[in-house]
């Protein structure tokens, strides 16, 4: 039910202004990935977020899904299962991308072990979180006890999670922070405070409201030992004794 809520919050200001962000982020990390099956996690946006990937087979998994397909989409694959325990083979997925799914869901540990287990190897994940650290904070703190989305959400910081991910032996590829204007509702205002993004990308990039981190799952190699080989021992006859082993007998009889 919270991320039913929280696709609610997107569809209205200042959801719709981060949501474009979030696209264009997107936009700029899909098209350098490719395979053939791309999966996302979690159905919160009101438009689609793929049409830049260049995978020919995507769908969306959510235990909610939206009744009507998102905006801009068109023959989606729908899944609906459990994000902790994904109904897809091992080592099936070449992309998986994650659009606010560990904030709003009750083990994100597990989810990212499911997320290891079905990437191939050499596979990407892409993932978009809130900031806990960022100018959003103050209205988190004012809002968060009323239990709305995006306020109630566990926020994870960017560090925590690439630890998360290195455990897991993912290695990061790229990390961005995003989106520095307050969550106002107000159109007219959050346009004049576009050149507060130029600003914090350049200046404070910290204090992003989002951040999306791209890791590639790590193939495991053999290190192969080289062996010592030891020469073998070689028996050297005594000079003068040369000569088969039955002249070598009666010699010894003479004697």
């Amino acid at each position: 039910m919270t991320r039913q809520r929280l696709r609610a919050w997107f569809t209205h200001l200042p959801g719709r202004w981060l949501q474009a962000e979030e696209r264009a982020q997107l936009r700029a990390i899909l098209p350098t990935l490719f395979g053939y099956h791309l999966l996302q996690l979690g159905d919160v946006y009101s438009k689609d977020c793929l049409t830049s990937t260049r995978i020919p087979h995507c769908m969306v998994l959510d235990e909610w899904l939206q009744d009507t397909p998102p905006a801009g989409e068109c023959a989606r694959n729908e899944i609906r299962g459990s994000l902790e325990w994904l109904p897809v083979a091992t080592d099936s997925l070449d992309t998986v991308v994650m659009p606010h799914t560990l904030e709003f869901t009750n083990d994100p540990h597990q989810v990212l072990r499911e997320v290891d287990r079905v990437l191939i190897p050499e596979g990407h994940v892409v993932i978009l979180a809130f900031n806990p650290w960022s100018l959003w904070m103050i209205w988190r703190v004012v809002l968060c006890w009323r239990g709305k989305p995006p306020w109630c959400g566990r926020f994870i910081s960017q560090s925590r999670l690439k630890d998360w991910l290195q455990l897991l032996g993912f290695d990061i590829v790229e990390a961005r922070r995003y989106f520095f204007r307050p969550p106002l509702s107000h159109k007219g205002v959050m346009r004049r405070l576009r050149f507060l993004d130029r600003i914090g990308r350049r200046w404070v990039p910290f204090f992003g409201a989002g951040y999306v981190v791209v890791a590639r799952k790590r193939v495991a190699t053999l290190t192969p030992i080289k062996p010592r080989w030891r020469p073998a021992r070689r028996h050297i006859a005594p000079a003068g004794l040369a000569g088969n082993s039955r002249t070598l007998g009666k010699l010894r009889e003479k004697r």
